[in-house]
């Protein structure tokens, strides 16, 4: 398509989820309390792991790092759904929009990843019990982090600038609720192939061999359960992994369906409900999934609220005893 029909790019207008006011009203209520809901569950479960000294172990590091994940991604994503919502203009600049896609692609991809290292971590601590502490060091655990951090870090920056080199002279009007990279290749009058090998290439790497990798280590983890003859422990056991299982379906079948699918394979309505699942709703049943299945953490939360209240309690009673004198 030759130049005269493509038009100067100075922003985009999302489209939203709806136009109809009513469920404009839901949509904004229902993500306001997702994203509070997040925040809180969250923020506890970090809060919980660096004030129980017991929970100092790789485990919750990484779970921790899983949590500050999600609260970012989160951050980079609800907050502009909630004012494309109910703002009438919905007009992101090319410079916000390639923010958030850029920050949203990192957390996106590094939680990938470190979910993947937590079913290493799950491995390790299930299967080579007495040799745990020696595999899962302070040196590997800090690699594993920064490591999975670089990673995403480059790649995203590789398809940030690959997305916003295209022309897009069709429409300024994105058929999604953030902007992310497969409604702005469908945008493009120009060849994107390459734009569409790279992220092939990077769903595939990223995505399918970390949930290759998980599968083994959890292939694993069965067969060494099932030796296990003790009920009790084997049950403590499935407790834990179910936990990491049920995050790992959610997370990869939808971003699976989202970024492995051909173009042709192209559904508007489909295409901006199914984000929703792993950009907003994962985030949010993280914190809630791992703490119901571990009394650690639930306990330290008890605690943490419990003398919140008390300290609460004595500030009324010195006020009180204050305003008596």
């Amino acid at each position: 398509m030759g130049d005269t029909n493509q038009t100067v790019v100075n922003g985009f207008i999302l489209l939203g989820l709806s136009d109809v006011p009513y469920l404009q009203v839901i949509f904004f209520l229902l993500f306001l309390a997702m994203y509070i809901t997040t925040l809180l569950g969250n923020l506890l479960l970090i809060l919980a792991v660096r004030l129980n000294t017991q929970l100092q172990t790789p485990m919750y590091f990484f779970l921790s790092t899983l949590a500050f994940i999600d609260i970012c991604l989160s951050s980079s994503i609800v907050p502009q759904i909630m004012v494309n919502t109910i703002a009438p203009g919905r007009i992101i600049t090319v410079l916000a929009c390639a923010a958030q896609m850029l920050i949203s692609l990192v957390f996106g991809t590094t939680e990938c990843l470190m979910l993947a290292v937590m079913a290493f971590d799950r491995y390790a601590a299930i299967c080579k019990p007495l040799h745990y502490n020696t595999v899962m060091n302070k040196r590997l655990c800090i690699i594993l982090n920064t490591g999975s951090w670089a990673i995403c870090v480059i790649n995203s920056t590789i398809h940030v600038t690959l997305t916003f080199q295209l022309p897009f002279c069709r429409s300024h009007h994105v058929n999604h609720f953030f902007c992310e990279v497969p409604p702005f290749i469908r945008m493009s009058c120009k060849d994107t192939w390459l734009n569409e090998v790279a992220m092939y290439t990077s769903a595939v790497s990223i995505g399918a061999c970390s949930f290759s990798f998980i599968l083994m280590s959890y292939v694993r983890i069965i067969f060494t359960l099932l030796k296990i003859r003790s009920t009790q422990g084997r049950q403590k056991a499935f407790s834990t992994c179910t936990s990491h299982l049920t995050v790992l379906s959610l997370y990869y079948v939808t971003g699976t369906f989202t970024y492995l699918r051909p173009t042709s394979m192209h559904f508007p309505e489909t295409d901006k409900i199914v984000p929703i699942l792993y950009t907003t709703v994962t985030p949010m049943l993280n914190p809630i999934i791992y703490s119901i299945r571990n009394t650690e953490v639930l306990n330290t939360v008890k605690i943490m609220v419990a003398k919140k209240h008390i300290s609460k309690l004595v500030a009324n009673l010195r006020f009180v005893a204050n305003k008596v004198n």
